[in-house]
């Protein structure tokens, strides 16, 4: 995690453990490098988090990570690169803490963000109850509204332009059909205020978070690049619950 914290490479990271130890007076020796690069494909990252007491607000969002190719000034400089790949990360928070609660790395952007939403969800455990899932108008499809169904949760997702009634009598889509009469006879910022909607800009606040800690991934094979986004959100899990105020009710 002390990589991805400061954001140092791996021989700057065994130096760095190299210092505490001497400061520590310990006759231990840090890892090399290499040790540490073959040691992040194994490594089980644990990501603790504060279960809801009343109910989960899970807000979703996704956002692309390079991991191969050169930064944009330089491609805008010197002609377009020809070696860029790209990860998809999909995160859901939890809206009163904060904290990440659901995140997948898929292999390819090609796969649609609808696609994902079942994944997330079933990292939150069935025994906590899901009140509501905020995303946005990418996740407007029957089979996300359907999981969302199938949680018992409420699905807080903004139709898209071109909606139409669907003829299909599932619980998610007679849900979207309501929406879609309401929609059109209040509007959509109307909708918006009344859901709370705006509150899904929290999760986008997170992504950025993410990113500050690097909007790249520097592992080279899949299983690194997903630990290395566990320790990113191990930490910013943890600095969420350091910084989050704790209110008392003093009589």
């Amino acid at each position: 995690m002390i990589k991805f914290l400061f954001r140092l490479s791996l021989r700057m990271v065994t130096g760095f453990v190299q210092s505490l130890i001497h400061l520590c007076v310990l006759n231990w020796v840090a890892p090399d490098y290499t040790t540490i690069y073959r040691r992040q494909q194994r490594i089980d990252i644990t990501i603790s988090y504060q279960k809801s007491s009343n109910g989960l607000h899970l807000l979703v969002d996704s956002t692309g990570l390079k991991f191969i190719g050169e930064g944009e000034w330089k491609r805008k400089k010197h002609q377009p690169e020809y070696r860029q790949q790209w990860r998809k990360l999909h995160i859901g928070i939890y809206a009163e803490t904060l904290q990440i609660r659901a995140v997948q790395l898929t292999t390819t952007n090609n796969v649609s963000d609808s696609q994902v939403l079942g994944h997330l969800l079933a990292q939150i455990p069935e025994d906590e109850r899901v009140d509501s899932v905020y995303t946005d108008g990418a996740y407007d499809t029957k089979q996300c509204r359907q999981v969302i169904v199938d949680r018992q949760a409420q699905a807080v997702i903004p139709l898209r332009k071109n909606a139409k009634p669907s003829k299909d009598k599932k619980m998610g889509s007679l849900e979207r059909n309501e929406l879609l009469r309401i929609v059109k006879r209040l509007g959509r910022t109307i909708w918006k205020k009344w859901s709370g909607y705006h509150r899904r800009r929290l999760v986008e606040t997170k992504m950025h978070c993410i990113k500050l800690l690097g909007d790249k991934l520097s592992g080279r094979n899949f299983q690194s690049q997903v630990n290395e986004i566990h320790a990113r959100v191990a930490v910013l899990n943890k600095f969420t619950e350091l910084g989050r105020p704790h209110t008392r009710v003093v009589t």
